[in-house]
C-alpha cells in the first residue's frame, strides 16, 4: 500500500505541476491543462470514430509486436545454433537499430501504402530487441547444465522448458517492457505519416491541423494507458511462466 500510495502521490504532484504550468502560460493552444485534457477525452470518448481508432491502432501494434517477438526469438535461437548465421545477421539487425523509424515509414508507404503500416514498423522495431536478448540470455546458459542434459539424453521439451526457458525469462522480462513501449512509439509515429484512416495516429495529426491541444493531450493519455496496460499483462503471463 505505501509503494501504491507513494507512486499516486508522484502522478499527482506531476498533474498538479502540470496544471500550474498551463495557468502560467494561460493559452491553450500553447500547453491545455489537465481539465482542458479530460473535457476533450470525454467529448472524443462519445464519438464512435474514437472507438474505431483505438481498436484499430491498437490491434495493428499488437500483431506486429507479436510477429516481431516471433521472429527476433526464432532467429536468435537459430543464430545460437550456428555461429555463421549469426554474422549473417549481424548487418541487418544493426540497421534495423540505428536506421530512424522515418526513413523506414517513407519507403514501406511507396511499397505497401499506409494500411498496415503501423503493423510492419512494430515488428521492424521489436525484432532487434527481442533477437539480441535472446541471443544474449541463450549465450549466457549454464553449460555445465546443457553437458549433464547431454550425459542423461534428456528430451529436447525437457531442455527447453527447464534449463533455457528459467535463463530466458529474466531476459524476456527486460525486452518486453522495452518492446511493448517501443511498439506503441513507433507505430503511432509512423501512422501520423502515413496517415491511414480511423487510427489514434490520424487523430493525432487531426488535433494539430486544428490546433486543438486538449484532444493532442487526450489521444497522448489514451496511447500511455494502453501501453501501460499491455505492459502489465505481458509481466502477468512471464510471471505465471
Amino acid at each position: 500500500m505505501k509503494k501504491i500510495a507513494g507512486r499516486a502521490a508522484a502522478v499527482i504532484a506531476w498533474i498538479l505541476i502540470w496544471q500550474v504550468t498551463a495557468l502560467i502560460v494561460h493559452n491553450q493552444i500553447l500547453l491545455a491543462g489537465p481539465l482542458d485534457t479530460v473535457k476533450a477525452l470525454r467529448y472524443l470518448a462519445k464519438t464512435p470514430d474514437f472507438w474505431q481508432s483505438v481498436v484499430s491502432t491498437t490491434l495493428r501494434i499488437l500483431i506486429g509486436f507479436a510477429l516481431g517477438s516471433a521472429l527476433g526469438i526464432a532467429l536468435a535461437c537459430l543464430a545460437y545454433k550456428d555461429r555463421r548465421f549469426e554474422i549473417f545477421l549481424q548487418p541487418m539487425v544493426a540497421a534495423l537499430k540505428s536506421v530512424p523509424v522515418a526513413s523506414f515509414v517513407i519507403l514501406l508507404l511507396i511499397w505497401f501504402g499506409p494500411g498496415n503500416i503501423s503493423t510492419i514498423i512494430c515488428a521492424m522495431v521489436v525484432f532487434p530487441i527481442l533477437y539480441l536478448n535472446s541471443l544474449e540470455g541463450l549465450a549466457g546458459t549454464d553449460k555445465k547444465m546443457l553437458e549433464m542434459a547431454k550425459v542423461f539424453r534428456m528430451p529436447t521439451e525437457r531442455k527447453l522448458f527447464y534449463i533455457y526457458l528459467p535463463q530466458l525469462v529474466p531476459f524476456f522480462k527486460g525486452a518486453f517492457k522495452l518492446a511493448i513501449g517501443m511498439s506503441f512509439k513507433s507505430g503511432i509515429a509512423a501512422e501520423v505519416i502515413g496517415q491511414p484512416l480511423h487510427t489514434i495516429g490520424n487523430g493525432l495529426y487531426l488535433s494539430k491541423i486544428y490546433l486543438e491541444t486538449g484532444e493532442l493531450f487526450a489521444w497522448t493519455i489514451v496511447v500511455v494507458l494502453i501501453a501501460f496496460i499491455c505492459e502489465k499483462i505481458l509481466s502477468f503471463i512471464l510471471a505465471r511462466i
